[in-house]
């Protein structure tokens, strides 16, 4: 079942007895848990119809225990279950004992008046575990993963349609661009344009251009996509703005040759057939990453990228040895590179 299907179930009154929802992407996953709370409990029910757990502190046949006590003064409760390592590989750390079996004849018998949610904070479960086949058996298993490329401009566009107002086209894709692709700050950022667009208005690319301030790594980020594109005026103009920002020309170069290498990355992948998401999961990026330094890689061939960065690694050295000064050796290697 996917997350949609889930939530459909959910608003019909078909609920499952457990989730387990896990992935990187905390904003939906935390969406996803307000639904829940919306659909399934009245506002003055929640002081009494909602647990929060912590398994880092807390053993599992605790929230076992909790699930099979009858709630008071409420028909149903729902049990929110965090820092569930159980679920995922390698060896629990902590310091507390589980004992899973209390949870595994949980499931194969639980309350009709208890809803237990699992949060796990990790891209991958283990599949082996009795437990994980367990709750995929009889529970619900939800994956919350970044977004790919369109969907994530999909995504914005439907905020905006929440909030009565529309982007232009452009300017979805620049407001990541600016903004960067953590959805917490895309919905604020969307709310504050949509705001300054008025009921009914359109957010075009200008309004995002003078309203969403870049962070110093998409800074860099256009500082590339303009060398890539051999747009120097450009590219010197916002190195210019990140040193009036007092930003350490150290760490800009060192922005730099991160870009550079991920898109060396992304072109040895591509180079390889791997997909998109392949991409994105292999080198921990987001996905709308891996499309925009895909699109920059073909403008460069391998031997252009490694050359590169081998010039940002001496520049590097040079910068920290005072072998050159740092603003004019940055200077200098941005004119070579568009050269």
């Amino acid at each position: 079942m996917d997350v949609k299907a889930a939530v459909k179930a959910i608003r019909q009154g078909d609920v499952s007895p457990v989730y387990l929802l896990y992935g990187t992407e905390k904003y939906q996953m935390n969406e996803f848990t307000s639904l829940m709370e919306d659909q399934l409990l009245q506002k003055e029910e929640r002081d009494f119809a909602i647990v929060h757990y912590d398994l880092a502190d807390t053993p599992i046949q605790e929230v076992v225990e909790e699930a099979e006590m009858i709630p008071f003064m409420v028909q149903r409760k729902l049990i929110f279950v965090r820092d569930a390592a159980v679920f995922t590989a390698g060896k629990d750390s902590g310091k507390v004992e589980h004992r899973m079996e209390s949870l595994l004849e949980y499931i194969g018998n639980p309350a009709e008046y208890s809803v237990l949610i699992f949060l796990v904070n990790n891209e991958k479960l283990d599949e082996r575990k009795k437990v994980v086949k367990a709750v995929k058996s009889a529970g619900t298993v939800l994956s919350f993963m970044p977004m790919g490329s369109d969907e994530l401009l999909r995504w914005i566009e439907k905020k905006a349609k929440q909030r009565e107002c529309s982007f232009a086209p452009g300017a979805a894709e620049m407001l990541v661009r600016n903004a960067g692709t953590q959805l917490q700050t895309l919905a604020a950022e969307v709310d504050k344009l949509c705001l300054y667009a008025g009921s009914g208005g359109t957010v075009t690319t200008d309004i995002v251009d003078r309203l969403v301030a870049r962070s110093t790594e998409q800074n860099v980020f256009a500082l590339v996509e303009e060398i890539a594109n051999l747009r120097l005026d450009q590219a010197l103009g916002i190195f210019y703005e990140l040193l009036k920002q007092k930003e350490e020309p150290i760490k800009i170069a060192a922005l730099i040759a991160r870009q550079f290498r991920i898109i060396l990355q992304v072109k040895d992948l591509g180079g390889q057939s791997f997909s998109q998401q392949q991409i994105a999961s292999q080198l921990g990026l987001h996905p709308y990453a891996v499309k925009i330094a895909g699109e920059q890689a073909r403008k460069f061939q391998p031997n252009q990228l490694k050359a590169i960065l081998s010039r940002l690694g001496d520049l590097d050295y040079q910068m920290k040895t005072g072998a050159i000064d740092k603003v004019l050796g940055l200077e200098l290697f941005l004119l070579r590179l568009a050269g």
